[in-house]
């Protein structure tokens, strides 16, 4: 009887929050049915959580004391190829949408076609730039084309959701901190337009750092403020910019960051914001968390920073980000305490739900892998050329490129690679002889080629594309230039494509001591649980476990342990395959029962 009323509680809920609804700006708070509305909210990202923990995150969400989700829509993973898009499994975000009305929960909906949030080209397809003189940002006609193709197809999804239509999405922010890159107000007139042409009709807003809320807002819209949290100075940005009107929000609220390979783990501890956090909430100020949960990014979906004072950063897979929530969906003593802030705010008697238990974590058998190949020894047809071609003049989005070429040896000097982007392993007639890193600014290395001709091989993997700056169309990958040896252009060029999307067949093989390989294992699982790959001993390189691809490892940290969700995981055999490019000997690997994202090599 009683699960039979928890069932009906929650559909009458459903039909109550289904119902038509009006959301308005007021003068100085949101309007929700004509009453005040302040919004605590929590950022997201459909695309780094398994569609099958949507629900239960967006529970904790609400265990936390939230009542709002924002999100990020990626158009990269939407439309990987001009013209193909896709809105399926993982990719279905109305289904994440329809997931918080079933919940309880508002949406803030974020589908800028620039995102930036530490993914693959700041979330734009690799393909704009095969587009000659297309400029992102800008109101160059073919972007402008692509770009409103892209927001029509989003607009078939999630226009329908919007709260003026019955459903729960309450703002669609148009472009995304638009004013760090430029002022043209045309442009973003042209960006409302074609959102309202699109099914947005409902609130529109922009949201910028302090410093550039001027820049990117445009007038008529709500200009949201980013990363700022003292009450009076959000009131005044958006008193400045709104006709001396708010309501006032916090579009990124930053209790936690990023991480990059190489650099050390970002923690930020939960006490230096707990007043911030109840000072905002007491002023009566909206916000939205980012991130509440960050997850992982799976696949070779990481972004990248770069600018003329900073070398290249890719960031690593575990996008964990010191949140409330953990990469793997469980509450930190950050989420008990900002908890214990929000529940002094709430309305009266509202309660919050209870924290849901930790999520079981196992430790795994140690994994023997009982196959391996040469990667070199599974190689496509090859696409012949003069001179190098890039990722992009191969059709290529992500994963790694070999180009061979032959040359005269017998002699010994300098091997340059003329924009290398991102990671070079070079081998001479198939030994390894250097690794070119472009974090570490190496583009060159001393080399002596053994009499006769030489066959030069050089692997690339694409680290991720910058995805902040002013550099958005810089960002072709491979080899974007020259091979020059002694000065001289090497001519005559095969590329072969491995993008290395799905979890490889491997045909066994001798391995030899210097060889990118490919390894398959199989193991039993008696009971499923969270686990944690343990791939310190291992050098680089990738994994996928039963057709999944987990992301990136690399010993120079600080993450060593790849999350893999017990959802992917299952009772009786599994399948792991990885892809290591420098340390071809490993050859076992473990589930741990806790990540470990804090240690520099």
């Amino acid at each position: 009887m009683k699960k039979i009323s928890v069932i009906i509680c929650m559909i009458l809920y459903c039909v109550q929050l289904s119902a038509q609804h009006s959301f308005q700006l007021g003068d100085s708070t949101f309007l929700l049915d004509g009453k005040p509305f302040q919004m605590i909210s929590g950022e997201i990202h459909y695309l780094r959580v398994p569609r099958e923990s949507w629900r239960d995150r967006v529970r904790m969400a609400k265990a936390m004391g939230l009542n709002t989700i924002g999100t990020y829509v990626f158009w990269n993973m939407h439309e990987p190829e001009q013209g193909q898009y896709n809105f399926s499994g993982n990719n279905d975000v109305a289904a994440f949408v329809k997931i918080c009305q079933e919940e309880g929960m508002w949406v803030i909906l974020r589908p800028s076609p620039y995102a930036c949030a530490e993914w693959e080209f700041g979330g734009y397809p690799y393909w704009l730039q095969e587009i000659e003189g297309l400029e992102v940002r800008s109101k160059e006609p073919q972007y402008l084309k692509a770009y409103n193709n892209y927001i029509k197809a989003v607009g078939k999804q999630l226009a329908p959701l919007q709260i003026n239509h019955g459903g729960n999405i309450l703002m669609v922010q148009v472009e995304n901190e638009y004013g760090s890159y430029s002022n043209d107000k045309s442009y973003l007139e042209i960006n409302r337009k074609m959102f309202v042409d699109a099914g947005f009709d409902g609130l529109l807003y922009t949201c910028d750092p302090a410093a550039d809320v001027a820049k990117g807002h445009l007038p008529g819209l709500l200009p949201a403020v980013n990363g700022v949290d003292d009450p009076e100075k959000v009131k005044q940005l958006v008193r400045e910019n709104h006709n001396g009107k708010g309501p006032f929000y916090i579009a990124e609220w930053y209790p936690a960051w990023f991480d990059s390979w190489g650099e050390k783990h970002h923690t930020v501890p939960y006490k230096d914001f707990l007043t911030r956090l109840d000072r905002v909430l007491a002023a009566g100020i909206s916000i939205n968390m980012y991130m509440f949960h960050g997850g992982t990014t799976r696949g070779y979906m990481n972004g990248a920073n770069y600018s003329e004072a900073a070398p290249y950063s890719p960031q690593i897979s575990s996008y964990d980000y010191d949140a409330p929530l953990d990469e793997a969906g469980n509450a930190t003593p950050k989420f008990m305490e900002f908890r214990k802030i929000i529940a002094r705010h709430l309305a009266t008697g509202a309660t919050l739900s209870e924290v849901p238990a930790k999520k079981p974590a196992i430790t795994t058998p140690v994994i023997t892998f009982e196959r391996s190949c040469p990667m070199f020894s599974q190689l496509p047809a090859a696409v012949k050329s003069v001179h190098p071609l890039t990722f992009e003049d191969l059709k290529q989005a992500y994963g790694f490129v070999l180009y061979r070429t032959t040359i005269k040896g017998g002699v010994s000097g300098t091997l340059k690679i003329k924009d290398l982007r991102d990671y070079g392993l070079v081998f001479v007639n198939g030994k390894r002889v250097a690794v070119l890193d472009r974090r570490l600014k190496q583009d060159s290395t001393a080399i002596t080629l053994p009499a006769g001709k030489v066959t030069l091989e050089i692997l690339v993997e694409n680290l991720g594309r910058i995805n902040f700056g002013p550099y958005l169309l810089k960002n072709r990958k491979g080899i974007d230039g020259e091979v020059l040896f002694n000065g001289q252009a090497i001519q005559q060029w095969q590329q072969f494509r491995l993008p290395y999307e799905q979890q490889p067949a491997i045909k066994p093989a001798a391995v030899g001591a210097d060889a990118p390989v490919l390894k398959e294992g199989h193991f039993t699982l008696s009971a499923k649980g969270d686990t944690y790959l343990d791939m310190s001993k291992w050098g680089k390189g990738v994994v996928w476990i039963n057709g999944h691809h987990l992301g990136r490892y690399w010993q120079v940290g600080p993450q060593q342990t790849l999350y893999v969700p017990a959802e992917w995981l299952k009772t009786g055999g599994n399948k792991i395959t990885v892809l290591e490019l420098i340390k071809p000997g490993e050859n076992q690997v473990q589930g741990l029962d806790h990540p470990i994202l804090d240690v520099l090599q």
